[in-house]
């Protein structure tokens, strides 16, 4: 079979443009404008497409190369009509037999390009003898003329059953890379969308930011379910009695519609990316996990003068130490007494452990965004005021990296500056548990023959009442309020 070079075709006034992504494996089977690199400049990015359809047998660029208009890509491996086509195209004086090894796919190659792909060619070819598929079939082009070259080039088990041409349910067969850019996919994985089940709308059934919100919406919204979500109802149901509810169907009433300048004037403006986000995960979190609150107060008169002590002793030295440093420090050690709090489930196993990387909430001029302490176990209190105070500024700079905003074990949300009593914070999947604080306050506390003026600082631990039960969470903010009182008790 010919060997047809691919290069890079017109890119404008781009040159040098770095390459960031590759996006196919030599010895794959490409069709027609499927995406073989992603190249990107100082102004912008942008995948470079296959001028044909075939077999790649060799990738010419690495990642981090410099490549220009006319720089060779890629060698690719094209059936018979392909070389005639390209013949045809590039030489204008050649004759018409030139290309005598073409009468295989003759019975094809009239076929109009939009055609589904006959299934008699198919079967016909030596890949039908091969065992029946077990994962993908080996038609991977959305012509006629391509499913019949594909079908004969690949090695993998051919499959009889019709291919379907649209892009979403092409990926999802095959198994390929959805036709996605690299700012889609990423904004995919953040919203934890399946690329592969989402409708591509672009040009050549390009998946857009448009569609996986939509696909996202609509998952949301009930109307759809992901094949995840379809594979778990079906193993509940399998197991229930006929007839009874699997309790996936909410039948909840439609969003309301509401024309809201009907009553008065209204400014729109867009959510920010990080409550898109955030939201999609909030609202993920609260449906799927059991969320019980066990709210408590801890006495922390005595820390307060601690930490003032140790203000005065390092202000010349800039650190400003914080509540919420004493707070992740009791938190680990309650955590340690407590395992199961800090562990998460997986399936029908309960992973314990044995790190505590502490989470925290920062309030950001964008939305919430938590940072991640790692190994608060091993640092002192001064190292975690640092620390803390760091991440936080990243967090309202917008330059926190993905390694700082993952891995938590335990998570906090601090409401001490603003205000509040108690509230309900949502578990931070894979997690177990939160706790929620409040701004301490002055109250007078009996200690058994008078009222003393106490600062008490509200606690609210938010649990997963499939992993841990009343009791247990009682117990663990009981605890808290112990090391919070006599920080001594840390030592122990």
């Amino acid at each position: 079979m010919p060997l047809i070079e691919i290069r890079v075709p017109d890119i404008g006034d781009m040159k040098d443009v770095t390459v960031i992504e590759l996006l196919a494996k030599p010895g794959s089977t490409i069709a027609q404008e499927q995406s073989l690199v992603t190249v990107e400049s100082d102004k912008a990015s942008m995948e470079i497409p296959s001028s044909h359809s075939g077999v790649l047998r060799e990738l010419k660029v690495q990642l981090g190369d410099k490549v220009s208009q006319g720089s060779l890509l890629a060698v690719l491996e094209t059936a018979s009509a392909d070389a005639a086509a390209t013949t045809t195209a590039t030489d204008t004086n050649a004759p018409a037999n030139a290309q005598p090894s073409a009468a295989p796919a003759a019975p094809a190659a009239p076929a109009a390009p939009a055609a589904p792909a006959p299934n008699t060619p198919a079967v016909n070819t030596p890949a039908t003898h091969a065992p029946a598929p077990t994962a993908e079939p080996a038609a991977a082009a959305q012509s006629s003329t391509a499913a019949v070259e594909a079908a004969s080039a690949s090695p993998a088990p051919a499959s009889t059953e019709p291919v379907s041409t649209e892009p979403a349910a092409y990926a999802a067969a095959s198994g390929k890379t959805p036709h996605a850019g690299p700012a889609v996919r990423k904004y995919a994985r953040e919203l934890g969308v399946p690329l592969a089940e989402v409708q591509g709308t672009g040009r050549n059934g390009r998946i857009l930011t448009q569609d996986v919100q939509n696909f996202a919406k609509a998952v949301m919204a009930g109307q759809t379910q992901t094949n995840a979500q379809r594979s778990a109802q079906a193993g509940i149901a399998t197991a229930l009695p006929a007839g009874a509810s699997t309790g996936a169907e909410l039948n909840l009433l439609p969003w309301p519609q509401v024309d809201f300048a009907r009553y008065g004037a209204i400014e729109r403006k867009p959510l920010s990316r990080i409550k898109k986000i955030s939201g999609a995960n909030l609202h993920r979190n609260w449906v799927m996990i059991p969320h019980v609150t066990n709210c408590d107060e801890a006495d922390i008169t005595a820390l307060e003068a601690l930490r003032l002590q140790l203000n005065q002793e390092n202000a010349k030295a800039g650190i400003k130490i914080t509540m919420l440093a004493f707070v992740i420090k009791a938190c680990v050690a309650a955590l340690k007494k407590f395992p199961e709090f800090n562990a998460s489930l997986d399936g029908d196993s309960l992973v314990y452990k044995q790190y505590w990387h502490i989470g925290f909430a920062a309030d950001t001029p964008n939305g919430l965004v938590v940072p991640v302490l790692k190994d608060a176990d091993q640092k002192g209190i001064v190292q975690i005021s640092q620390e803390l105070a760091e991440l936080s500024q990243k967090g309202r700079e917008g330059k926190l990296t993905p390694s700082e905003m993952s891995g938590a074990s335990f998570t906090i949300s601090s409401l001490g500056g603003i205000g509040g009593t108690t509230f309900t914070p949502i578990i931070n999947a894979p997690e177990v548990a939160i706790l929620g604080i409040c701004r301490s306050a002055m109250k007078p506390v009996w200690n058994g023959s008078s009222f003393d003026p106490r600062l008490m600082l509200p606690l609210s631990l938010s649990y997963d009442h499939r992993v841990i039960d009343g009791a247990s969470a009682a117990r663990f903010n009981a605890y808290m309020g112990q090391v919070l009182a006599d920080f001594r008790r840390v030592l122990l």
